[in-house]
């Protein structure tokens, strides 16, 4: 564990109302980072507890990192005591996320505007499918339906494929990554300021940010001086490639990379070729060149490969399974679920067990500790466990 080191947000709390994967790796990534994050659940518990087979019935291996430096609380913030009590939560805290869609917000009353009412500097984060100034603001969004509406699954097209889905969830993760982001320039903000924020994040605006970074291309200028869509890798001969006895992914990006490589494939009358000559000739011939070279590949075996490669500083790779990556990863022991693999901080860091300062909590583990913390006596707690304003568990 951490022991006595400090950690960059130490001390900064955090309440969370999120489900399934975009807002709960938002603030997982906070919490690697010291922030103590308060998942409020509700009664069935967070849709992530349930993708997957886990060791425990509440614990799927994505819960078990996607929740850990975490706790958990069952509370039905539709009843009166209920909303009491995460007033009281959102008072002690600098900082609220929810993922509910606009009018979803309105109707449980947590927008910015009622929550500032217990914290006037909070830091207010509501992430969402659309903008909230769209007409699809309250329609249902998931990672399929935005990398659709994104033009995630254009880019297959682009390739001469059928359109296809990115078979990870591309936007959720990447929309998770922009809340921390947010958050913490949030934080920051505030420290200079005094003030808090009201912080909107759209996960088609996201993607579509993400995707034109090299696909607006030419057609960015206005007016466009070309289509959009970024040449080199719109082809579908950009792909690992057979060797002698396996695959390997190859990228030669240099002018002197392909020099090398026609050189060792025998192929000396392509070294004055004109489509290597420039990096804009590179780039806008890309999926041929990738053939000459997955030609030259198929001559020897891939450790042959990576060691030429190598040695001439080519970027290369074996193509690595998902099994493979998690086996290299560090154990780490759950008071519930024994035995796990720890998945490494979305901030750089190497994977380790230390990253655990607390195991991804049971639904609702940490009611009685949470409420009492912010004021609640046993006999209250005990009440609201009697009246179902707490639940824990599965129902």
């Amino acid at each position: 564990m951490f022991g006595t080191v400090q950690l960059p947000l130490d001390g900064v709390r955090i309440i969370d109302m999120t489900s399934v994967v975009m807002g709960p790796l938002g603030t997982h990534v906070l919490a690697d980072q010291g922030a103590e994050v308060i998942v409020i659940e509700d009664r069935r518990g967070d849709t992530n507890r349930s993708m997957g087979i886990g060791p425990h019935p509440e614990l799927s291996g994505v819960t078990m990192n996607l929740m850990r430096n975490k706790r958990s609380i069952g509370l039905d913030v539709r009843t009166p005591e209920g909303y009491e009590a995460l007033g009281r939560l959102v008072a002690s805290a600098d900082v609220f996320v929810t993922n509910l869609r606009p009018g979803s917000r309105g109707r449980a009353r947590v927008t910015y505007d009622d929550l500032r009412v217990f914290k006037p500097d909070l830091i207010y984060c509501a992430a969402a499918g659309y903008p909230a100034d769209s007409e699809l603001a309250d329609a249902p969004a998931y990672d399929d339906i935005i990398q659709s509406a994104s033009g995630i699954a254009d880019l297959s097209q682009r390739v001469g494929l059928p359109p296809v889905l990115m078979p990870t969830l591309v936007a959720d993760k990447t929309a998770g990554l922009v809340i921390a982001n947010a958050i913490a320039v949030a934080l920051f903000q505030r420290e200079r300021t005094g003030r808090g924020a009201d912080v909107t994040i759209a996960m088609t605006e996201v993607m579509r940010s993400y995707l034109l970074v090299e696909h607006g291309a030419s057609a960015i200028p206005e007016p466009p001086l070309g289509p959009a869509g970024y040449a080199r890798i719109l082809t579908p001969e950009r792909r690992p490639h057979a060797t002698s006895d396996g695959i390997i992914n190859v990228l030669p990006y240099d002018q002197s990379h392909y020099e090398t490589i026609f050189r060792l494939g025998g192929r000396l009358d392509l070294l004055d070729d004109q489509r290597i000559l420039t990096r804009r000739s590179r780039i806008e011939n890309g999926g041929s060149l990738y053939r000459e070279v997955a030609a030259i590949l198929l001559q020897r075996t891939t450790d042959e490969w990576i060691e030429l490669f190598r040695a001439a500083d080519i970027p290369a790779s074996k193509v690595g399974t998902i099994d493979e990556l998690v086996a290299v990863l560090p154990l780490a022991e759950h008071p519930h679920g024994g035995r796990y693999r720890v998945t490494p901080p979305l901030t750089g860091q190497t994977a380790s067990a230390d990253v655990v300062r607390r195991h991804a909590p049971l639904h609702g583990e940490h009611n009685r500790e949470v409420l009492a913390e912010v004021g609640y006596s046993a006999a209250e707690i005990d009440a609201f466990e009697r009246d179902g304003v707490l639940y824990a568990g599965p129902s």
